[in-house]
């Protein structure tokens, strides 16, 4: 059986405070937007971006790219509906990956200047992901990287120069999201029209979509 691939770190450094060992089993970025923190295009609070009440479960990850959904602002009560686009009989679904959220591009509310660069995230349970890989001084990759979220991160918030700035970035957005008041929100939290746009992936509908 071969064994898992490893990124290994050559420079001398001082003990690890955070997890050794962090082992890719072929994580999604799909799989964190099932619950979205957005800018309100209201009131410029904290919404949130959840799937439409009483859908079921997918069954797959890649199914969250089609499933409806709502923004919710508990601060000013705004609310918009999203739905995917049709193609004959099937739908269309979103593009993950920048700054924007897939479904209403708004803003992520999860967003910190970082290294030079943005930090961002979609969620805490993604903030966590991204921190337990950071964090580690093993990396082992146990499935092809084509799909991977850390297979696919910029080489700077891989590196070991950086990790304690892109640590102490992940920490600002823990923070960021306790927070939910308009005058909370983040400088780096603001268009910048960086979400990819192509749209191309399709689900023939067979289900409750």
């Amino acid at each position: 059986m071969p064994s898992p691939s490893m990124e290994h770190e050559h420079e001398h450094e001082p003990a690890p405070a955070g997890p050794v060992r962090h082992q890719d089993h072929g994580t999604w970025l799909a799989q964190f937007t099932g619950r979205v923190l957005v800018v309100c295009p209201r009131c410029g609070g904290r919404a949130l971006v959840l799937p439409r009440p009483g859908l079921p479960e997918p069954k797959y990850f890649s199914a969250l790219l089609f499933q409806p959904r709502r923004l919710a602002c508990a601060g000013c009560g705004a609310l918009a509906d999203w739905s995917a686009r049709e193609r004959g009989a099937a739908l269309v679904g979103v593009s993950v990956g920048g700054t924007e959220d897939p479904f209403f591009r708004r803003p992520l509310w999860l967003q910190t200047r970082c290294a030079g660069r943005i930090l961002w995230a979609y969620d805490e349970e993604h903030v966590e992901a991204l921190a337990a890989y950071v964090g580690a001084r093993l990396r082992e990759r146990h499935t092809s990287p084509t799909l991977s979220m850390f297979a696919r991160l910029p080489a700077w918030m891989k590196s070991a120069a950086r990790r304690d700035e892109v640590l102490a970035g992940l920490e600002t957005l823990r923070t960021l999201a306790r927070l939910s008041a308009p005058a909370d929100r983040s400088d780096a939290a603001h268009d910048r029209g960086d979400r990819p746009r192509h749209q191309g992936s399709v689900l023939f509908r067979g289900g409750p979509y």
